[in-house]
């Protein structure tokens, strides 16, 4: 047995001298680092929103794959921790999973959308490309105000919860315009008409029309689609993919 790479090979013939040098070539090669160019591509990170996991966006990173793009479909603790933390971690941690040298696309649900806003108020993405929100909390949620002080709430929605009011001093308040490249996707239909009775105005069952929107925006488009499920969706999943080639959604 001859280790070469960590792999044990059998060496048992006439010509295993020349099979062993090969080997050790091919192992010295592949272990060089390759060009910036070979890695080139267009990278879509997808972040789900709070109290939701990576396999919400399944279907939208499927589809995105089928168009070229190379995806990183980030799960992270949203209930765990601070829209800071999440963001310092989750936004850094999926930008290494990235192909080296690609220019890197955010496709965010909810607050996910917060945690873009937040990591870019602190760092710069030098490759960075288009951002895609599905119903961002960008100007926080009355329903938050609503309940974030009944018990349990805190329990089931974590800190960053906390966070998505829309007093002077919540997370959404405090990170000003956008100065990237984003358009936003509304919806205007809601299953949870309890949750509708605290949003004065169109809303998807969570977060308003207006709140959505974020000074800076590039564009915004509402739809029939409910928060839960907007990013399932056909024709968001469409937008989507239009925002990211040609910047603008389709009218």
């Amino acid at each position: 047995m001859v280790p070469v790479n960590g792999i044990s090979f059998m060496i048992n013939n006439r010509n295993s001298m020349t099979i062993l040098k090969w080997v050790i070539v091919m192992a010295i090669t592949l272990s060089l680092p390759l060009s910036d160019d070979l890695y080139a591509h267009e990278c879509v990170i997808l972040l789900h929103g709070l109290a939701r996991s990576d396999s919400s966006m399944l279907k939208l990173a499927a589809v995105l794959n089928a168009q070229g793009y190379a995806t990183v479909n980030y799960g992270y603790p949203s209930t765990k921790h601070s829209v800071k933390k999440l963001a310092d971690e989750a936004v850094g941690d999926a930008l290494s999973l990235c192909p080296r040298g690609s220019r890197v696309h955010f496709v965010t649900h909810s607050m996910g959308g917060l945690l873009v806003r937040q990591y870019l108020s602190t760092q710069t993405i030098a490759n960075l490309g288009r951002v895609v929100m599905l119903g961002p909390p960008n100007k926080g949620s009355q329903v938050v105000d609503m309940l974030k002080n009944l018990p349990g709430f805190r329990a089931i929605n974590g800190p960053a919860g906390m966070q998505l009011g829309t007093e002077a001093e919540s997370c959404p308040s405090q990170l000003g315009a956008a100065n990237f490249d984003v358009g936003i996707i509304a919806g205007n239909r809601s299953i949870n008409w309890i949750l509708s009775s605290m949003l004065s105005g169109s809303d998807d069952g969570k977060v308003t029309v207006e709140n959505t929107k974020l000074e800076g925006m590039s564009d915004h488009v509402t739809l029939p689609v409910t928060h839960p499920f907007m990013m399932k969706n056909d024709v968001v999943i469409e937008q989507v993919v239009n925002y990211l080639k040609d910047g603008l959604f389709s009218r």
